[in-house]
Order: structure tokens, then C-alpha cells, then sequence
């Protein structure tokens, strides 16, 4: 280190902290289970203009005035495209078997498919994936974690436009010939579901479009978020069908998606409420799982948006086929819902189309402990849910849990001490690192892996660093990683030190 911090002794760990019954054990899970940490390029790489790399959505998005709480940027974020060689060190460290990290779209291509392939990019990624190779870590790639080359957008509009599903798969399929010797997962796509909604129905995300004229510059909160997906689903289609065609039997690597996704609980018991939380898993989960798995939209939707809903025709159902050898699952939190489609909700316009009111409050009771970020709550069992309902709709197809994690809020004043003893996060990492054991183990479902969002705190969307979810924290004025409690705690735990942290039992050293 640089300079005296505190710093977790894991010999004091080890004779002060006792078991308790409900900890989770590394060997509930497989022996070939990947354990491992989640990244996403434009939250840590900054380096926005290094190495020939062109400006995406979010580096114009995020230049744009009022839009970013605290106006700030991934202009450098953790500055990973230099010190990324330190990161896989922290990695290592921990002992994970695997590490999840997208790739930048705008560095691959700066210029789309109407431009020459970056060779400074390659290298890069090239770089990352030997590194964690040698030293006994599968990459797990995601293609695209919401940034795109801006041009897309300039040059016709990028989701909106069918142009997208040709440029998508160029750059997959250059991905796939570049580091597919090496990379066994693939994702196509981290939470389209979050790039649609809030890129086209709210607006809060590029490329700000929505019906709210005071707040979006333009958009049709009615119909482009239908179109916008649709592209994206048929854009995950021909990735799929290429990488099948000319490179899944001799890398033998596995392709799928990733979606955010919530539970939900019904508000009241009653049955209103109960096809409430059938439709908010539809609206959210659904509407891109169904066409990639049956070939169409979900009836939910089907039966509310009608002919807003577009149809797929002979060849793109074709395509379609291709489907996917995993769902991945970014899950957070538990909400209530309550039904807005056979009665007016009270309380406020409901969210979307799906007619449904979410809330995380039942008669002044909160449905668990809020954490920093708005409207998560901490719910363990949520994950054995949201997990056997994907394993129930989709047959049992692989799963990996590509993201779960604690969110600190980092506010004025606070000690770098308040950051690093972060029981919180442990707590809630082994709580439902619990009932996701229980669903494999009760539920019979394929779980495959788990991954911790995240590595090192970063650049966290519209909240900027005014979050915290890293296992390691990084100081914002000069960049030292220092490795939080949670970090102890998960090292110990893929040890196979079945312990846990409790308020009380917190020990640090100068």
C-alpha cells in the first residue's frame, strides 16, 4: 500500500469469529460451480479517447447537462484500461474461478461495420482474458452492457432501426474470431430489458427518449420501446445463429442473455394482485425470453398491447431458433405489486403497460431493509423465487446468477473506515447465497454460477459514485484499491471457511 490504511487481518478473523446456523457453505455448491466477480467496461475502463476508441452513448450521455446525479462521468472511472493488470491481481486474490467483464463495443469497432476493426482494442481484451487465463480464471464476456458506439445512434438511430441487427452481429461475430478460443461464455446482452425501458419508456438512460417532452428531447413512450426491442431480441437472434454456425463446435463455448430481474410478492391477497406479479415478471423478464425460447411475446403482454406488440415473420422466427444455452439472472431485490389493470391504483400512475403499482411498503412495513440504492430492499428468499420461476418457464435451462450485491451509499464525511467494515454486504451476500443453495438444492434447478457485483467500486449509471457496490474500495481522488471486509469474507468463504461477520464482530488493525 501507498499509505497507512486499515486493513482486515483474516488471522484475527479466523479465532474471533464463531459459526452461526444459517451460514452457507462453499461445498453446497458443485465442485465445477464458477464463483466470481462482475464488471462492466464503461463503469471501470475510462480511458474514454485512448487507443483509437470511439465516444459511445453514455460518454455523450453523461457530457449531457442535468443528467447524472452530481454530474459526474466514466470519462476515468477506476482507470481499469491502465490498471487492469492490478484488478486481475485483486481478483486473484480472492480466489474466484471466474470473472465477468463486457467488452466495448465503440473501442472493437469505432466505426461500426463501416470502419476497420481496432487492433489496440483487441490487444486489450486480448491482454485481460491471457492474464486471467494463466492464473486460473474462465472470462465470462458480456458483448454489449449498455454502451453502443454513438454513431449507431447519429447515423439512424440504433435500437430503432433494423440496421442495428447487421451491426450487432458484426461485431459479435468479430468478438467470437478474436477471443473465442479462449472465452467459454458468452452473453449477448446485460438487462436489454433496462436499456429499453429506460432508454425508451422513461427516458432516463441514452438515448432519452420518451413521451415526457420536459424531460426527454423526443420519443413515443407508446410504441418505440416495442420496436427498440424488438430489434434487440432479433440482434441477440443473429449473434446466436452465427456463433452457432461458424464457431460453437470447434470453441465449444455456450452463448445466452442476461436480465435484470426482480421478485415480486402481491400486494393483497387476492387474485388481482396475484396476476399483477404474473404480469410485472412478464413485462420485465418475459417479453425478451419468450421470442428467444417459444418464438413469440408472452401472452401477458399480448393480451394488454395488442398491435403494439409487433409480429415476427416466417425468417425471423427462423432465426430465432438459435435460442441460447444459458439465462443469466442480475437479481437484487423483492417488491411488492399491486393491480392496476381491473381497478385504479391511488397511489400513482403504475409503471409501463403491464398496469401495476410496485411498492415496498405493506401497511407501514417496509418488505426488508432498504439499502443506498432507491427501491432495493434486502429479501434473501427473493432469489429462490425469481430462480425457480425461470426454471419453471424455461425448462430448466442453465443459470448463472451474473449479478447480486450490496449497495453503500457513499456520502460527505464519512471515514474510509465506515466503507471497508462492511458487514452489511455480508450479511446480505451469505443470506442469499442461502436460498440460492435452497433452489438448487430443494428446487432441483440448474444453477451453473454466481457472480458479485462488484469487483472494485465504479461508476454506477445515474447515481454516478455516489454508490458503493464494490468488494474492494477505490478512492476516488487516487485510485487505490483496498480491499473491503466483504473481500476477507468471500476469500474465505471459496476457502471453504464457512464463517460470518456480524456487527458485533468486527475486527480491523492499523
Amino acid at each position: 500500500m501507498k499509505r497507512s490504511v486499515l486493513v482486515v487481518s483474516i488471522w484475527y478473523l479466523q479465532l474471533l469469529i464463531p459459526l452461526i446456523s444459517c451460514v452457507v457453505d462453499r461445498s453446497q455448491f458443485p465442485a465445477t460451480f464458477l464463483f466470481g466477480t462482475s464488471t462492466s467496461s464503461y463503469q471501470i475502463e475510462g480511458a474514454y479517447l485512448a487507443g483509437n476508441k470511439s465516444l459511445s452513448n453514455w460518454d455523450v450521455f453523461t457530457h449531457t447537462p442535468e443528467k447524472i446525479i452530481g454530474g459526474g462521468n466514466g470519462d476515468v472511472a477506476d482507470d481499469h484500461y491502465h490498471r487492469y493488470m492490478e484488478d486481475v491481481e485483486l481478483m486473484h486474490s480472492l480466489g474466484v474461478n471466474s470473472y465477468r467483464f463486457s467488452i466495448s463495443w465503440s473501442r472493437i469497432l469505432p466505426r461500426g461495420r463501416f470502419g476497420g476493426v481496432n487492433p489496440v482494442a483487441i490487444d486489450f481484451y486480448n491482454n485481460i482474458i491471457n492474464a486471467i487465463l494463466v492464473r486460473g480464471i474462465q472470462p465470462f464476456v458480456t458483448l454489449n452492457h449498455y454502451d453502443i458506439p454513438q454513431l449507431l445512434e447519429d447515423r439512424y438511430g440504433s435500437w430503432l432501426s433494423t440496421q442495428m441487427q447487421q451491426d450487432y452481429g458484426y461485431f459479435a461475430e468479430v468478438c467470437f474470431k478474436a477471443f473465442g478460443d479462449r472465452v467459454k461464455y458468452w452473453s449477448t446482452f446485460n438487462e436489454p430489458n433496462m436499456t429499453i425501458t429506460l432508454g425508451y419508456l422513461s427516458g432516463e438512460f441514452p438515448p432519452n427518449h420518451c413521451s415526457q417532452s420536459t424531460y426527454c428531447r423526443s420519443g413515443d413512450s407508446a410504441i418505440e420501446p416495442y420496436i427498440a426491442a424488438h430489434n434487440l431480441i432479433l440482434s441477440h437472434a443473429n449473434a446466436a445463429y452465427i456463433y452457432r454456425k461458424k464457431f460453437q463446435a470447434k470453441q465449444g463455448g455456450m452463448i445466452g442473455i442476461v436480465l435484470n430481474a426482480a421478485w415480486y410478492e402481491p400486494l393483497r391477497n387476492i387474485p388481482a394482485d396475484y396476476f399483477a406479479v404474473r404480469r410485472a415478471l412478464a413485462f420485465d423478464n418475459a417479453w425478451f425470453l419468450d421470442p428467444i425460447m417459444y418464438g413469440d411475446y408472452p401472452p401477458e403482454m399480448r393480451q394488454i398491447l395488442g398491435r403494439r406488440l409487433p409480429m415476427f415473420s416466417a425468417k425471423e422466427k427462423n432465426k430465432l431458433k438459435s435460442k441460447l444455452d444459458f439465462i443469466g439472472i442480475n437479481h437484487y431485490t423483492t417488491t411488492y405489486v399491486k393491480d392496476c389493470l381491473f381497478s385504479p391504483c391511488d397511489e400513482g400512475t403504475p409503471q409501463g403497460d403491464s398496469f401495476v403499482y410496485f411498492t415496498g411498503e405493506r401497511d407501514g412495513v417496509l418488505i426488508g431493509e432498504p439499502m443506498a440504492m432507491p427501491n432495493f430492499y434486502v429479501v434473501p428468499y427473493g432469489i429462490e423465487k425469481i430462480v425457480l420461476y425461470f426454471k419453471e418457464r424455461y425448462n430448466n435451462t442453465p443459470i448463472f446468477i451474473t449479478e447480486n450485491g450490496f449497495a453503500q451509499k457513499n456520502y460527505a464525511g464519512a471515514s474510509i473506515k465506515d466503507f471497508l467494515n462492511d458487514t452489511k454486504r455480508i450479511e446480505y451476500l451469505n443470506d442469499y447465497l442461502t436460498f440460492l443453495a435452497k433452489a438448487m438444492r430443494d428446487g432441483g434447478a440448474d444453477v451453473r454460477g454466481y457472480f458479485i457485483w462488484s469487483l472494485i467500486d465504479n461508476f454506477e449509471w445515474l447515481f454516478e459514485y455516489t454508490l458503493r457496490f464494490g468488494l474492494h474500495y477505490v478512492d476516488w481522488l487516487t485510485l487505490e484499491r483496498i480491499p473491503k471486509l466483504s473481500a476477507t469474507w468471500y476469500k474465505q468463504f471459496l476457502d471453504g471457511n464457512n464463517t460470518i461477520l456480524k456487527q458485533d464482530q468486527m475486527v480491523v488493525a492499523t
